[in-house]
């Protein structure tokens, strides 16, 4: 699509995913990103509101294959590579992995937290990078406005008290996750709230909360954690 407007593709990926859009241009001269070849302005693709109810309902979601929720965003992304002229990459395409979080960093108002995940002014410790786009051109990319004082400075951290097995902890070195602690947690009868609801300690954090997932999509994500572990519930 030539001469396409970030606007433009906005409205795009609402409609066709019901995904949100921030980008980034690359200054002149800069090189393309390894992953995204040809790419001047990098699009990411989050989860909006709709999202949820748009994967449900898609033949992915119904089919029995693995992995659903990435298939879809998949093909979403692709789709609208295709429309706009440039071309496609997940989270999970590598190696070479693609720097979604350095990309976010450039295109979003967001922090390191004190969990680990990057925080988001709206959204929260909840924003989800479903895909990004690599494109010639956008017309409508302005540079991020420098988010400013990270949250996170003056905050008490209930984000670290909440989790019912300790599993997040700041040490010299940054913020600690125990992987297993939690995996056997949400795993075990003891794990219900966190099955049911998502991340406890996400949920505790004073930031955002517009982007926090309703219960079935908690449940679809927590259940798709404990099978990378090779566990179910």
């Amino acid at each position: 699509m030539t001469g396409a407007t970030l606007a433009e593709l906005r409205a795009a990926a609402e409609a066709a995913g019901g995904m949100r859009v921030a980008a980034f241009a690359l200054s002149p001269g800069a090189p393309a990103p390894e992953t995204l070849p040809g790419a001047r302005v990098v699009a990411l693709l989050s989860s909006g509101p709709r999202m949820w109810a748009e994967f449900r309902a898609s033949p992915e979601a119904g089919d029995g294959g693995p992995d659903p929720l990435d298939r879809w965003s998949s093909r979403i992304s692709a789709q609208l590579a295709s429309d706009f002229g440039g071309v496609a990459i997940g989270p999970n395409d590598g190696p070479p992995w693609p720097p979604f979080l350095d990309w976010a960093r450039r295109a979003e108002p967001v922090w390191p937290s004190r969990l680990g995940p990057l925080v988001h002014a709206r959204l929260g410790l909840w924003a989800a990078w479903r895909g990004a786009l690599g494109l010639p051109a956008l017309e409508g990319v302005a540079p991020c406005p420098e988010p400013g004082p990270s949250p996170c400075l003056d905050c008490p951290a209930p984000c670290l008290s909440t989790c019912p097995v300790a599993a997040f902890a700041e040490t010299p070195e940054g913020p600690r996750y125990d992987v297993a602690a939690c995996a056997a947690h949400v795993a075990s009868p003891s794990g219900a709230a966190c099955l049911g609801r998502g991340c406890l300690a996400r949920h505790a954090c004073p930031v955002g909360g517009e982007g926090a997932p309703r219960a079935e999509q908690a449940r679809f994500h927590m259940k798709s954690f404990l099978a990378t572990r090779d566990l179910v519930n």
